[in-house]
């Protein structure tokens, strides 16, 4: 069969979609770009808010509105957690997040039988990490290596513990084969990605954290780049920095979730830290690593939230000096704690994020300033406007002059910066 995926969401999503195109090609089925006429299209869906809901909605209603003769399959978060709502669109197969091998065995069957067939499971009973081909989309000069899933955190505005269920683990034998693998490819950088990767090995109960995992990634693959995805503050501890701090191939760029400045949100949030908490682990990276980039995540307008608490996080986020910023104005996730909370209005909603974006922009540029005459080993992806464009180890943009540098690595003296990007000069190696 000729397969088409569409995938929404986060980069676990973007994992599991490549990994099923691999599982496809296996079975010897063809590949082909969402726009292209396919006899199935599978929609790896994401439920995170309800505007994530939607899209996923959309896409599946464009599919059959363009292709109508084609299976439409789908699956991920918000066919997990909305199994009704997805039954109401008439598609021939739904499955949730788990069990993907057999999500592909099940889209062969609905296409040979053309019958519905629905497969949902309890995500908390799953116990098992499903163990995928570990890669990235073709062309790409980064590869993905997904080492963990399911969330027991419960932040009053999340739904994904309920589409992903309890905390499983890759073993550190496997992630290291699947990293030496990777290397072997080609690839030139690896990120460490999970639903919520600071709790690795939970499961295991033999006593490897994180730290035990990221060390024998980085030793299984030394002259590959290791990126660590989205932390909890409670994961930045002394033993953690002067471990990692010892790892050259680790990139000093850590992606520690705020989500808000104010400790009486955060406690509205459930999330597990304070502001004093979060302040520690930027200063314990700050000290074992040379100008590291502190990267993070900040939701504006939470329910409840006041001008005053608002003030508060504008403030915390100068003092913490982020080098880049994710903003999103709170979204209602139906079925969550957060939703039956008293509601921000839109409009204070986006006025806060247009705010906290000037803020953000502010320290993105003052980062960038102080880059200027370092000299970084770059990852280059891509042409752009006459220039290449490739990224530092810590993850900044870098444009400079160059051609046929796809997949190279090579040193760059930052000159100066755009605001947005690092400019630099390539050096003869």
């Amino acid at each position: 069969m000729k397969i088409a995926i569409y995938t929404l969401g986060c980069k676990v999503n973007q994992y599991e979609s490549q990994a099923m195109e691999q599982a496809l090609r296996a079975r010897g089925h063809a590949v082909v770009p969402f726009a292209e006429e396919a006899d199935a299209y599978i929609v790896n869906t994401c439920s995170v808010t309800a505007v994530s809901d939607q899209k996923s909605r959309q896409v599946i209603h464009g599919i059959q509105r363009k292709h109508p003769g084609a299976v439409v399959a789908v699956c991920g978060c918000y066919s997990q957690t909305h199994v009704d709502d997805v039954r109401k669109l008439g598609v021939d197969l739904i499955a949730g997040t788990g069990d993907r091998t057999g999500f592909i065995r099940l889209l062969e069957e609905t296409a040979a039988e053309k019958r519905q067939i629905e497969a949902i499971d309890q995500p908390f009973e799953r116990r098992v990490f499903e163990v995928l081909p570990a890669g990235g989309l073709e062309g790409r000069t980064r590869a993905m290596l997904k080492v963990e899933d399911g969330c027991v955190n419960f932040c009053t505005y999340c739904i994904i513990p309920y589409a992903r269920g309890r905390i499983r683990s890759l073993p550190i034998p496997t992630a290291a084969e699947q990293t030496r693998q990777l290397a072997a490819e080609g690839y030139r950088e690896i990120v460490v990605t999970g639903i919520e990767i600071s709790s690795w090995g939970q499961d295991l109960k033999n006593g490897e954290t994180l730290i035990d995992l990221l060390e024998a990634v980085c030793a299984a693959a030394p002259d590959v780049r290791i990126r660590l995805g989205s932390l909890e503050p409670r994961t930045i501890t002394e033993d953690f920095c002067r471990r990692a701090a010892a790892l050259p191939n680790l990139c000093p760029q850590f992606h520690l979730s705020l989500q808000s400045g104010c400790d009486d949100t955060l406690r509205r949030m459930n999330r597990k830290y304070d502001t004093a908490r979060y302040v520690q682990s930027v200063a314990l990276l700050n000290q074992y690593f040379a100008h590291p980039a502190v990267t993070t995540d900040l939701i504006t307008g939470f329910p409840e939230e006041t001008e005053e608490e608002f003030s508060q996080t504008l403030d915390f986020l100068r003092r913490c000096g982020f080098a880049q910023m994710h903003i999103f104005p709170y979204s209602i996730r139906p079925g969550t704690p957060a939703a039956q909370m008293r509601q921000v209005p839109k409009a204070v909603k986006e006025e806060r994020a247009h705010r906290a974006a000037e803020a953000a922009a502010e320290l993105h540029r003052k980062y960038l300033a102080d880059c200027v005459g370092a000299v970084y080993p770059v990852l280059f992806e891509q042409p752009r406007d006459g220039r290449y464009v490739g990224h530092a180890p810590n993850y900044m943009e870098v444009l400079a002059e160059g051609t046929d540098l796809h997949n190279q690595i090579r040193s760059v003296k930052i000159t100066g910066s755009d605001g947005e990007s690092l400019l630099g000069e390539i050096l003869e190696d």
